[in-house]
């Protein structure tokens, strides 16, 4: 008996329990759910965070190993200096106006002085409301938003730099990326990403914008492009043809290849800006053309030349990376081989057959892959982009396999972005030219730019 009135006694508790008022309950929910919420935007936080290291990693050391395992031993200190010296220069102008340049609400072609010096950005006191106001992007602070963009800042230039690799004056290359950076980069800049001319769905965009998830237009093909014009403009290296040009140590290039093959995470699924379903695809994808470009450029090495290269895996690894840059988050992953598999064998036949004929000396073939593979990537995401990954034109059809009307859009940004890359990086380059020069002299090429231009060497044997 004292059992079953024990649990009647429990049942009535429970029952007026259930009809208390119910303000403290929902008091407690909207604790959990704010509580819920500020873990979430801490979350996203932490994740773009970590994509800024990433693509950091990418310029030095990954970029810089890469470039440097390309050219000849007295020259990869040089080469690794270009790199490492634009992690900084790059950096202190993003902080001063290249941000607000690139991101700043203003017309069609470039940012206003909203984020000059950091204004806007940094967080401010709020006198009336006793805190600290904190800028915001979306989900994350403005301040991860402007670290993040910045390293794509810092990349883009240094990937140019394999096009006149070995031969280019150091304060010539110096003045040569604040120019370009500043006249090149953030106008295209803007006008994809900043809501300007080419960006995606704006109501004045150029045949209704492009679809560049993160940096087909902006960072690969400008690059790309201003590099064949630098190869051309300064001229083939001293030997070529004749001497034996060949990479001095395809270790560091190997390794450089992976590290920018893990950095890439960082800077195609971070572009998502947040850590969720569409995040976790665009990384997918980023890894799946990353493995079928090695395996495209493989393969066609072992058709035409009956052996597949260290050199050509790396290679293919890196211009399926580029390929798949602006369409991350617009396929899904079977499109993503393809591309990837297309990139390998295109990229391959652009910097050995057409080279080759062409005759141009783009040391490392930042053209070749860049500048191919990232105009490959633009036309094949307006083929393969479908709503099915992100809605972004609320449900209408993008690519061309779904019936949509993107692919105008792509080709007017890969056309602006051709043509805008030769004419700026043309006059830039005849500017510089004609004040200060942009080649260094025989002797100082023969000897190698680690000596002639920082005093140093990379090896010394005893």
């Amino acid at each position: 008996m004292g059992t079953i009135r024990g649990v009647l006694v429990g049942m009535l508790v429970l029952a007026g329990l259930a009809f208390q008022p119910q303000v403290g309950q929902a008091q407690d929910l909207a604790e959990v759910a704010a509580q819920a919420e500020a873990a979430a935007l801490a979350g996203h936080n932490a994740w773009m965070l970590t994509c800024c290291a990433l693509v950091l990693f990418m310029t030095a050391p990954g970029l810089a190993m890469f470039y440097g395992g390309l050219v000849r031993k007295k020259n990869v200190l040089g080469v690794m200096m270009q790199c490492l010296f634009l992690m900084g220069l790059m950096t202190v102008l993003w902080a001063l106006y290249g941000y607000s340049l690139c991101f700043g609400e203003g017309g069609l072609y470039i940012g206003n002085g909203d984020y000059f010096l950091m204004e806007g950005v940094q967080r401010t006191w709020n006198e009336e409301a006793g805190a600290p106001v904190e800028p915001m992007v979306g989900d994350i602070p403005r301040y991860t938003h402007m670290l993040f963009q910045g390293m794509f800042f810092i990349i883009t230039p240094a990937l140019i730099c394999g096009a006149f690799a070995e031969r280019m004056k150091f304060s010539a290359m110096v003045l040569f990326s604040i120019l370009w950076g500043t006249l090149v980069y953030c106008p295209l800049c803007h006008m994809v990403w900043g809501g300007g001319w080419l960006a995606f769905g704006g109501e004045n965009s150029l045949l209704g914008g492009a679809l560049d998830f993160a940096g087909g237009t902006v960072v690969h093909i400008s690059s790309g492009v201003s590099a064949l014009i630098c190869a051309l403009v300064i001229g083939r290296r001293e030997g070529f043809g004749s001497a034996d040009l060949r990479p001095h140590n395809l270790t560091y290039t190997t390794l450089g290849a992976a590290m920018l093959w893990v950095g890439w995470f960082g800077f195609n699924a971070g572009s998502e800006l947040l850590s969720d379903h569409l995040t976790s695809s665009a990384f997918a994808v980023t890894h799946f053309s990353a493995a079928a470009g090695l395996l495209g450029w493989s393969f066609y090495e072992w058709l035409t030349l009956g052996k597949p290269s260290v050199l050509g895996a790396a290679s293919g690894a890196v211009a399926g990376l580029v390929c798949i840059t602006p369409a991350a988050g617009f396929v899904n992953p079977m499109p993503a081989l393809m591309m990837g598999a297309a990139a390998g064998i295109i990229c391959a036949i652009a910097c050995g057959t057409m080279k080759a004929k062409l005759g141009y000396d783009d040391s490392l073939d930042a053209f070749g892959v860049h500048g191919v593979g990232g105009t490959l990537g633009a036309v094949l995401t307006g083929v393969f982009a479908t709503r099915a990954c992100w809605d972004i034109a609320e449900g209408e059809k993008l690519g061309l396999l779904e019936g949509g009307q993107v692919m105008a859009g792509q080709l007017a940004a890969v056309a602006v972005t051709w043509i805008f890359s030769i004419v700026a990086t043309l006059v830039i380059l005849l500017v510089l030219q004609a004040l200060i020069g942009l080649r260094v002299n025989e002797n100082d090429e023969t000897l190698g730019l680690d000596q002639s231009e920082h005093g140093e060497e990379g090896y010394i044997f005893v």
